[in-house]
């Protein structure tokens, strides 16, 4: 931004621990603190934070709970079958089933602020 590039946007992808049940540990915390201090968006990425298909869903709903003001979500028709991060991605019904979801999950934060 320093040097006159103001579309940023920052990135939970969580960060390396000692943990063994996940790739990285999603600091959840990290959005709603950043948001106090930032006027950037800040989008949630599960998928890249866990690595694990079984988690993206949970903590994409967490992550729009706490403020996120987006999701990076893998998706892949045959995830087993993907060049890469396939443990990760959601299949395509997955994903429509996250994707409502989550909506819920804005629509009632959203009312909450406003109202």
């Amino acid at each position: 931004m320093a040097e006159g590039n103001y579309q940023v946007v920052l990135c939970e992808r969580g960060i390396r621990t000692f943990a063994q049940h996940t790739r990285n540990t999603l600091d959840l915390a990290a959005i709603p603190s950043v948001r106090r201090i930032s006027h950037l968006p800040v989008v949630v990425d599960p998928s890249h934070g866990t690595g694990r298909n079984f988690m993206v869903a949970p903590l994409a709903r967490a992550g729009v709970a706490v403020g996120a003001d987006g999701l990076i979500i893998e998706v892949h028709d045959q995830p087993e079958h993907a060049l890469s991060d396939g443990a990760q991605a959601l299949t395509l019904d997955q994903y429509e089933e996250m994707v409502t979801e989550v909506r819920s999950i804005h629509e009632v934060i959203a009312t909450a602020t406003v109202g």
